[in-house]
């Protein structure tokens, strides 16, 4: 893969669904129908998925695509694949709360090396490098990158008193049972792949979720925050988190910086 042009064309494709998103955002109103498993859809999560295949299929066509609005891309297997989610937080979007990304990530073997997390309404970008690592651009964003800052996770959490992020529609008694077990200074929550990036910029140590999220929920998320020094493994056994899985269903996760000494089951 020429890293490079990928960073290029995942920001650029991350940037133009964010117009397209915010476009009808800012309208009076907008339809929101449910899909088979009941989630909410709408017209931005359409349009900017559109804008995104058509990108990545002209950019990379020899790169398997997978992407949350086309149901037909989630039976494929391999190795090497791109994985969108064009609106990550539908229900943020629908209750105008702005905590919405556009994730796009680049898996190899299972592992998401590069990904991008666009927040449009907040105004905040976040990347890897062609080299790995993880940026938050400066805004107002134009077609060539502006300042970048790279971005870290906090080197030395205090683990008396963390910093924790967890969902903000789907936070349930499992989550709060868990958070419970750790000496934690104060909590914040945030909508998507908000959360991984928290993590990521040091805003946050521990994202523990018990909950259900598909692969095309977290890559970009991971990727970033991998790029950035922090970790995501499984709840259960403590292992990376891995990408292809049959069905693209993810079990339960937690990301963190690596200096926060885990609760052991």
């Amino acid at each position: 893969m020429e890293f490079d042009r990928l960073t290029t064309e995942m920001r650029r494709l991350a940037l133009q669904a964010g117009e397209k998103i915010m476009e009808i955002y800012g309208a009076d109103d907008f339809d929101v129908r449910a899909k088979s498993d009941d989630s909410p859809v709408t017209a931005a999560d359409e349009a900017a998925d559109a804008l995104i295949s058509a990108g990545l299929r002209q950019a990379f066509p020899d790169v398997a695509l997978v992407t949350e609005e086309q149901s037909s891309t989630h039976a494929m297997a391999a190795k090497t694949f791109l994985i969108v989610d064009p609106l990550d937080g539908t229900k943020e979007f629908v209750q105008r709360r702005g905590d919405f990304t556009v994730n796009i990530a680049y898996v190899e073997d299972g592992v998401p090396l590069r990904g991008v997390v666009y927040a449009p309404a907040k105004g905040r970008l976040f990347y890897t490098t062609a080299d790995g690592r993880s940026v938050e651009e400066k805004g107002p964003f134009g077609d060539q990158p502006g300042e970048t800052s790279p971005i870290g996770v906090n080197p030395v959490p205090d683990n008396r008193g963390l910093m924790v992020v967890a969902s903000k529609s789907h936070r349930d008694a499992a989550t709060d049972n868990y958070i419970a077990r750790y000496g934690v200074r104060d909590m914040t929550s945030a909508g998507s792949s908000l959360k991984f990036c928290l993590v990521a910029t040091g805003e946050a140590d521990l994202y523990p979720r018990l909950g259900r999220t598909m692969e095309w929920d977290t890559a970009a998320g991971d990727a970033v925050l991998r790029g950035a020094g922090g970790l995501v493994i499984r709840f259960d056994d403590h292992t990376p988190l891995a990408y292809g899985k049959p069905g693209f269903e993810n079990p339960f996760f937690i990301a963190f910086a690596p200096g926060v000494l885990l609760v052991k089951e």
